[in-house]
C-alpha cells in the first residue's frame, strides 16, 4: 500500500531524503523530520530558503500524475516594499525572467496584495527588522514550476522576496500545521480533484 503525506516544510530544508545517494550531509533533509517509509519521495520541490506545503508519497505515479497536471500552487510571499497595483497588474499578466539563461514569460496568473499578515510561525534564521522600510505580503498562484519562479517574478516587478512560504496545492492547504510537522493523506486524487 502506498502512504501519502502533507508536512510544513521548514526554512532551511532540502526537498529531498537523499543527496548523490546518501542520506547525511551538511544538509537538512527531509527524512530528519518523521519516520517516512522507505522510498518516500517530494512531489515538485521547494527550495531551501522557502517553506510551506510539500506533499510526499511512496507512488512514483502519483508524484509524476501531480507535477503533469498543471495544479495550481498557491504561495504568499514577503516582499521588500509596499508593492504597487502596477506590480502586481504585470504579475498577473506574466513578466520576464531568466530560466537557464533563456528569457521566459511567465503564463498569467492570480496576484494580489494580502490586507492582513499571514499568522505564520517564527522562521528559524531572522528577516530583516521594519528599520529598513515597508514590507507587504502577496499570494501568488501558479500551475507551472519554473525554477526559483516567485522570487524571480517579484524580483522583476521591483519587490525582491524576503520570504516565501506555499500555502496550497489543488485543495490541500498547510491549514495550521507547524514547521517540520507532517499529516497523512489518504486519498490524495481525492484531495486534488484529481479522481474524474
Amino acid at each position: 500500500m502506498d502512504h501519502h503525506y502533507k508536512i510544513f516544510k521548514p526554512y532551511g530544508y532540502l526537498s529531498q531524503f537523499i543527496i548523490n545517494g546518501k542520506k547525511k550531509n551538511s544538509k537538512k533533509l527531509l527524512g530528519e523530520l518523521g519516520d517516512f517509509p522507505e522510498g518516500t519521495m517530494s512531489i515538485g520541490r521547494l527550495d531551501e530558503a522557502s517553506e510551506g506545503l510539500l506533499l510526499l508519497t511512496t507512488d512514483g505515479k502519483i508524484s509524476y500524475l501531480i507535477n503533469s497536471s498543471k495544479i495550481d500552487k498557491e504561495y504568499y510571499a514577503q516582499v521588500d516594499g509596499d508593492i504597487t497595483e502596477t506590480a502586481l497588474e504585470a504579475l498577473k499578466q506574466g513578466v520576464e525572467i531568466g530560466i537557464n539563461g533563456k528569457k521566459y514569460i511567465t503564463k498569467p496568473c492570480p496576484a494580489f496584495k494580502l490586507n492582513t499578515i499571514p499568522n505564520f510561525p517564527e522562521r528559524g534564521k531572522k528577516l530583516r527588522d521594519d528599520r529598513h522600510g515597508p514590507t507587504s505580503w502577496v499570494s501568488i498562484t501558479l500551475n507551472e514550476g519554473k525554477f526559483r519562479q516567485v522570487r524571480k517574478m517579484t524580483a522583476a516587478v521591483g519587490f525582491p522576496t524576503l520570504r516565501l512560504v506555499r500555502v496550497r496545492v489543488g485543495d490541500i492547504h498547510l491549514n495550521g500545521l507547524e514547521p517540520g510537522e507532517s499529516l497523512p493523506i489518504l486519498d490524495i486524487k481525492a484531495e486534488l480533484g484529481l479522481n474524474t
